[in-house]
């Protein structure tokens, strides 16, 4: 009997298991992981309002999450490999911005499409305008041939067979296309009414014309026979991204939230709260908005506000949910029909001025002080208060669209005298080598909060909540700590001949540097330079960001180059020089002069390809030289820190000066390595 009921219990534990794995997720070979497959060349840009550039693999992460499947990105060079890509099983998923197109359909099964795309025909802004399809008489469409685009373009020949058809480089970004068409060299070309959205944020140089097409679905693709896969997808993008919302009735605005599974963020484009480094988005208040949106199973938009005085608004005026900006609660914000959640952080205010300024200890040294301020900003308030015990201080109002760290730069390169900041923020500054220092701490410990309508209860308490638990959580301390305390270690700079060793080495891996040097076609003594500034030979060395070895290249980078431990000096190096082989595959298409390359180089590797498009962008556009770096590029570089040029830049905001300072240093020490060793 007992036996009977072991065969009993055994059978039913085997059929169990047989069920379990009948209609579990089909995935690749490897247990437990869904292979995303992506296009490495997608454009990146700072998205100032909408969706994210990576949308689609947030999306893939909470299906991960749902199935226990840990997501692995495979980027593809090419967009004409994506799909074979897949049938080669290289991956498990397809998820690149796909339009569905016949000949797409015989090869790959489409899930149930996650969006649409309007098509549409785009032209220089001192072009002829096109009027109707008649006005595309004579014109020339430049198309990539393996885009949806192409289609599209052969579509308005048949229609109007006096259209003629540029088939252009497969490589060549959307950027890098627009500026042709803005400058002349294209007549016309086709893209996304998504990507035309943000696009005609920040340029002003090129115009939306006629619609191209009807509508076309965007979706993921899988194998064909994959069919649980495709199954378990499309019930993921029905609860998920197409869920109606009129289920029920919208009350509140976290019921509008929840319903539509979305929730917006707006921040300030600074280095305080959301930026791009390295092709990653990053930022203090952008990681606290991500976390929230994980938390409670949200997609998240970002939107960019112009100036400090629009994050308040753009929150009244219901055009966000919630605003992540180090903001002070004051009487009249709190008029504005708004309201703040509890302290998520707490600062003090201080006295900023030029670190050479030893004439501020107390209140009473401020008399005959000038303090630049912004109006809007909590730090007025305080300034105005300061006037009533401190005579004859003048206050300089600022313009509301330059941001404290602006203004802090300012007073480091004396266009204003003193100014008045959270101390938080001049501590980073002082971190990344501005050359101020906080003279004088003016009051106690303030509190700062979310900000969010006065009619949003529920949104408030769901905050509330949430900080409770992450105020002081692992998470927020290393994430603050990863902004605001994490000061690089000080390299002390010894004499360029006091690196060499008595065999005649510069540093402990030189051998391991010429060998990539010759592999990948690289001066030996310039990356032995760029590897002492980025980490002064240490292979432990981790940034703020968390770039780590030798080279200081990031996790992500990392994994897209198939390299692992990048702290082994060995793969360190490897994976840093070939990653500058992939940056000077991409500066291939711009148009820089051969002596000029690896400054280019070094500049993109520092602050990313992206920055350097738009410095290259606005030399153009300055009239300087677009293919020299030094005293002309560098120089637009140091300009994209400016609201006045950021807010018109693909990539937005820059610590120009970064990139500026780290070539120049690299280039010294590279003619003082070449020299030494000759």
């Amino acid at each position: 009997m007992r036996y009977m009921r072991f065969i009993t219990f055994l059978s039913s534990t085997i059929y169990f298991l047989f069920l379990l794995l009948s209609s579990s997720v089909t995935h690749s070979s490897t247990p437990n992981v869904l292979k995303v497959i992506t296009w490495s060349g997608n454009d990146y840009y700072l998205p100032r309002t909408g969706k994210e550039e990576n949308y689609e693999l947030n999306y893939l992460e909470q299906f991960g999450r749902q199935q226990g499947l840990h997501i692995e990105v495979v980027s593809i060079n090419s967009r004409s490999e994506l799909i074979p890509a897949l049938l080669s099983g290289k991956g498990d998923v397809l998820a690149s911005n796909l339009t569905i197109t016949p000949i797409r359909e015989k090869l790959v099964n489409f899930t149930t499409p996650i969006g649409q795309v309007t098509e549409y025909l785009v032209h220089s802004k001192n072009a002829k305008p096109l009027i109707s399809g008649q006005s595309l008489r004579g014109r020339e469409i430049a198309i990539q041939k393996t885009t949806s685009f192409s289609i599209t373009a052969q579509g308005l020949t048949k229609t109007f067979p006096h259209v003629r058809i540029n088939y252009i480089n497969e490589a060549l970004d959307n950027e890098t296309i627009l500026d042709n068409v803005a400058s002349g060299k294209y007549d016309l070309s086709i893209l996304d009414d998504n990507t035309l959205a943000n696009v005609l944020k920040y340029r002003d140089d090129i115009q939306q014309s006629l619609q191209a097409n009807t509508k076309k679905d965007i979706a993921w693709a899988v194998r064909p026979g994959e069919h649980k896969l495709r199954i378990a997808l499309n019930a993921f993008i029905r609860d998920n991204i197409l869920k109606s919302t009129t289920d029920k009735p919208v009350i509140t605005d976290w019921d509008r939230i929840t319903q539509e599974k979305k929730i917006r963020f707006v921040l300030r484009n600074n280095i305080s709260s959301y930026y791009i480094w390295r092709g990653q988005l990053m930022g203090f208040n952008y990681d606290l908005a991500k976390i929230f949106a994980k938390e409670h199973n949200l997609q998240y938009e970002i939107i960019v506000a112009p100036d400090n005085a629009a994050l308040i608004d753009y929150i009244a005026e219901g055009k966000a949910d919630l605003a992540l900006a180090f903001l002070t609660p004051t009487e009249y914000r709190a008029k504005q029909g708004v309201t703040f959640s509890d302290p998520y952080h707490y600062t003090k205010e201080v006295i900023v001025t030029d670190s050479h300024d030893t004439g501020i200890f107390t209140g009473a040294d401020l008399v005959g002080r000038n303090i630049a301020i912004r109006k809007s900003s909590a730090y007025w308030n305080t300034a105005r208060e300061l006037q009533q015990y401190v005579p004859n201080i003048t206050l300089t109002p600022i313009n509301e669209d330059i941001d404290t760290e602006t203004i802090i730069g300012g007073i480091a390169s004396g266009i204003y005298d003193i100014t008045i900041a959270d101390k938080h923020i001049v501590d980073l500054e002082i971190n990344i080598g501005t050359k101020v220092k906080a003279a004088y701490v003016i009051d106690d410990t303030k509190g700062q909060g979310w900000v969010l309508k006065n009619t949003s209860p529920v949104l408030l308490s769901k905050v509330n909540q949430h900080l409770k638990s992450y105020r002081n959580s692992l998470f927020y301390n290393v994430t603050y700590r990863k902004y605001f305390n994490n000061i690089r270690r000080i390299v002390k700079h010894h004499e360029v001949s006091d690196l060499l060793k008595e065999n005649g080495l510069f540093s402990p891996y030189d051998n391991i540097v010429i060998k990539y040097a010759k592999k990948y076609g690289f001066d030996r003594y310039l990356l032995l330079s760029q590897m002492y500034q980025e980490s002064a030979f240490n292979p432990e060395a981790v940034s703020f960001a968390g770039a780590q070895g030798l080279f200081q290249v990031m996790p992500a980078t990392a994994r897209d180059l198939g390299m692992t431990d990048v702290h082994d000096p060995e793969i360190g190096i490897h994976a840093g020089v070939k990653y500058m082989a992939w940056v000077r595959q991409q500066l291939a298409n711009y148009s820089i002069k051969d002596d000029q390359r690896n400054l280019f180089m070094l500049a993109s590797y520092n602050a990313g390809i992206g920055h350097v498009a738009d410095a290259i962008r606005l030399a153009r556009k300055k009239g300087w030289r677009e293919d020299v770096w030094f005293n002309n590029v560098e120089r637009a570089m140091l300009l994209l820190s400016q609201q006045e040029y950021y807010s018109k830049a693909r990539y937005g905001y820059v610590r120009g000066a970064e990139p500026v300072h780290y070539v120049r240093n690299i280039w010294h020490r590279y003619h003082a390595y070449a020299s030494i060793d000759q």
